[in-house]
């Protein structure tokens, strides 16, 4: 069974423009085509790279972090109770009223004590500050690697320049030792990823993160397979200029250097906007769609790889969106909004709303009046201020 289903799989319909077979792709001493085994390679260097990511992250990051004044947060730790701990690991991390009744009745404490030792716990699981800045200096080190190895590897390329080359000869394209390579750092990058995604920074766009890394993987190896090494390295230099440019803004604000932030998002989005919703579809989609045409007829290769193709469009119009919204408030407000893909801490709102209700069972809550009296008392008894006044006779009778 398991060699039927190689066989089927490796059909050269599914990978190769009519006409052509497995035995037109045959290698020689001086012709080197790429080979799906060479993937596997990607598997050992994904593991190299993480084991580089996490020396990099504890010798430079980490220090270089603490040098530049980034401080965690000090966050409330929750108060060891089995109970609770057990519910919130097995069952939920955020219980509804009704656990909160429950789970108050059994551990025999009030359900504002249970609520708040969730959100303290749920706190402890977020990243801190410092984690978020090694995370971001560890990408930004890659993609400025990459980025220019992309320029140095291509830029004497003649598919860089005319995108038509891209298809002159395929699939009968000679793998050049570079491009291989290239490949090869790009693969393990992703793969990396897709190993530390349990313990990297989640944001809200997770979901779509997930969908990138999986469409990219498939992209990267199905065009290595595929022999479309040629449009697939015009696909990773795109997405690497903008990148370039995202992490250092995460830097900077983290920290807290807002006006060069600021100033590197908008650089930022300028980059993103462009390389993805105008250099992108024409250098790759309108590429691929219709400049291969002009060499062969469809077939399932060339409708999958479009397809992938597409999904990562689609990714870009929603990170696009996100971004110009954020565009929009920092021309409206003058600063950069927070990323809305980052998961924010609950305890300062929630932390202050329970002081509010320890105030109000004691009575001594007072409210802002929004009329030229200045202050409104919640049992309609005198204000402390024109007490205080009174004692000191500065205040006159009405």
């Amino acid at each position: 069974m398991a060699r039927s289903l190689y066989e089927w799989l490796w059909q050269h319909e599914f990978w190769l423009p009519p006409g052509i077979t497995w035995e037109d792709m045959q290698e020689s001493e001086d012709t080197h085509y790429p080979q799906p085994r060479d993937l596997l390679l990607s598997v050992p260097f994904a593991l190299i790279l993480v084991v580089v990511r996490c020396a990099f992250e504890r010798a430079i990051a980490l220090p270089l972090s603490t040098k530049l004044g980034v401080r965690d947060k000090q966050r409330p730790k929750a108060q060891p109770n089995p109970v609770l701990e057990t519910f919130y690991s097995t069952r939920c991390k955020n219980p509804k009223e009704g656990e909160l009744l429950s789970l108050a009745k059994q551990c025999d404490l009030p359900v504002r004590k249970v609520e708040k030792w969730f959100r303290h716990r749920r706190n402890m699981d977020r990243p801190s500050l410092s984690k978020k800045f090694s995370e971001a200096c560890w990408r930004f080190t890659f993609y400025i690697i990459s980025f220019f190895t992309g320029l140095a590897v291509l830029y004497d390329k003649p598919w860089l320049w005319d995108h038509r080359e891209c298809w002159t000869g395929y699939p009968q394209q000679p793998l050049q030792p570079s491009l291989f390579w290239y490949y090869m750092l790009e693969l393990s990058f992703y793969w990396s990823l897709v190993f530390t995604l349990p313990f990297d920074v989640k944001r809200k766009d997770f979901k779509e993160q997930i969908v990138h890394h999986a469409a990219t993987i498939f992209l990267i190896s199905f065009s290595y397979c595929a022999n479309y090494i040629r449009i697939g390295t015009l696909v990773m230099v795109i997405h690497d200029a903008s990148d370039c440019f995202l992490e250092p803004t995460k830097i900077f604000n983290y920290m807290k250097w807002k006006r060069t932030c600021d100033s590197l998002f908008m650089i930022f989005s300028a980059v993103f906007l462009i390389s993805r919703l105008v250099v992108y579809p024409y250098t790759v989609l309108y590429n691929t769609y219709y400049y291969s045409m002009e060499i062969f007829q469809p077939f399932f290769g060339y409708y999958f790889v479009n397809v992938l193709l597409m999904i990562l469009q689609l990714l870009h119009v929603f990170w696009s969106c996100l971004i110009i919204h954020m565009v929009y408030k920092f021309i409206l407000q003058g600063t950069m909004e927070k990323d809305m893909r980052s998961d924010t801490e609950e305890s300062d709102k929630d932390e202050e709303r329970d002081k509010i209700r320890e105030k109000e069972k004691n009575g001594i809550t007072c409210f802002s009046n929004v009329t030229s009296n200045g202050y409104i008392q919640r049992n309609g008894s005198e204000p402390l201020d024109n007490r205080a006044h009174r004692a000191n006779g500065h205040a006159k009778e009405r």
